[in-house]
């Protein structure tokens, strides 16, 4: 990792800077993939299952044979795992229900909202390194929460054929309706478009490599919506002389351990702890699994010492992490400050790892800067809100004149009349 002392202020926007990979070279190949699948449906789908995943499948849909069987190959232990996981989260997004009011805005004037679920969601679970089936959960509760009526879900194959049972076993747990065998771009065409198999869906969720995320951005531009957009992960820990190293190291391997593409920043005022935890990222890296993963990453990572706490927030809200972690004595006063961030976590003894997975909160998160304009997934994502209002004979004696001066100001006399007729009768 890159120690950079007391940096400018005019240096912190090249300071904080993302990797950055060129995807310009992505568009052309995504976009055939997506065509492709557009006009070939099913047959595309099993074509990129043997040109991708090297598996030749028989059936895209996930059987209720193999889902039920997934229960029977995860542990007991990984079982109540989920179990619980699942039970906070389902607390934490039902806290979220909007409650409708009707508004009373001028005499015989009356507006209210309701929220109404998404009927049709799409959920994206990568494969590869791991099995996500945490963000199953993430994703599945609070459509199911929301009263979205077809909830399905896409993931790659093994090279069996088959779907990790975490995955499966999660998928049912959180009430998702129908799992297919599908992976990459293809799978995000086949939930935007529609296939003989796969249903078309209004609003596709979940993380992806470039690949899935170019695709999602593509089929958002004019054929249905998409949960935000994403990039690789990233935390930002802020910490002072009371933080443990030991914890503060974990926490960034924690990310770090993503993917080559993660990026980790350490700010602090304290010399002493930055040298400290550069030595233990050090020691605990050596002992992960995936530390060549972790290494590629400390490559695009920095530990920063900035001169006072102010300096620290200010660059903080400048970089709008996904996932901010601050372990210091007044982290309850930092964090009042803080206004652009995915997800804060308070205190030596909230890692980032509890938001993950099972503290109830949700970790698909804005990513890139976005945190400055998007929020993480929550369960507004799983609904829209449709206005209603209602004006009596009073309402429209009383409102009626001020309808009709805009109207005319705007040039628009139509309007105007819709207001004029009913005021004349």
């Amino acid at each position: 990792m890159q120690i950079i002392k007391y940096p400018v202020r005019d240096t912190w926007a090249d300071l904080l800077k993302r990797p950055h990979f060129d995807t310009s070279s992505l568009q052309s190949t995504v976009n055939a993939v997506l065509n492709d699948v557009r006009e070939r449906g099913d047959e595309a789908l099993f074509y990129y299952a043997e040109k991708f995943d090297k598996v030749r499948l028989s059936s895209l849909l996930v059987s209720k044979e193999e889902i039920n069987a997934s229960e029977s190959l995860v542990s007991s232990e990984l079982k109540t795992a989920i179990r619980q996981a699942k039970r906070n989260i389902e607390i934490f997004h039902r806290s979220q229900v909007f409650e409708t009011k009707k508004i009373e805005t001028s005499p015989g004037v009356t507006c209210w909202q309701k929220a109404v679920a998404i009927e049709k969601v799409g959920l994206y679970i990568p494969g590869g390194t791991a099995p996500l089936f945490s963000t199953v959960l993430m994703l599945a509760i609070p459509a199911k929460i929301a009263g979205s009526k077809e909830i399905i879900l896409c993931t790659p194959p093994d090279k069996d054929g088959k779907v990790h049972p975490a995955i499966l076993f999660a998928a049912k747990e959180a009430g998702v309706d129908k799992i297919f065998k599908a992976g990459g771009a293809q799978a995000i065409s086949a939930m935007a478009y529609g296939t003989e198999s796969v249903p078309k869906v209004y609003k596709i969720f979940g993380p992806g490599n470039q690949y899935v995320m170019a695709a999602k951005q593509l089929v958002s531009l004019t054929d249905v919506a998409i949960d935000m957009p994403a990039g690789p992960s990233e935390v930002q820990v802020i910490a002072d002389r009371m933080a443990n190293p030991v914890f503060i190291a974990a926490d960034l391997l924690s990310q770090a351990e993503h993917g080559g593409d993660s990026q980790v920043i350490l700010t602090t005022t304290d010399e002493v702890l930055l040298l400290e935890v550069e030595k233990e990222v050090n020691r605990q890296l050596a002992m992960l699994p995936r530390c060549e993963i972790a290494t590629k990453a400390l490559d695009n990572s920095k530990l920063i010492l900035l001169h006072t706490d102010e300096e620290i927030i200010e660059m903080t809200n400048e970089y709008a992490p996904e996932h901010l972690i601050i372990e210091t004595e007044n982290y309850l006063q930092l964090a009042d400050r803080v206004v652009n961030a995915g997800s804060v976590f308070l205190g030596n003894y909230t890692p980032e790892s509890a938001g993950d997975y099972a503290s109830g909160t949700n970790h698909t998160l804005p990513t890139s800067g976005y945190a400055k304009a998007y929020s993480g997934v929550n369960l507004d994502s799983f609904v829209k809100k449709i206005t209603f209002q209602e004006i009596t004979r009073e309402g429209i004696r009383h409102l009626g004149g001020t309808i009709e001066v805009m109207a005319e100001n705007e040039q628009l006399y139509a309007h105007k009349n819709a207001v004029t007729v009913r005021m004349k009768e």
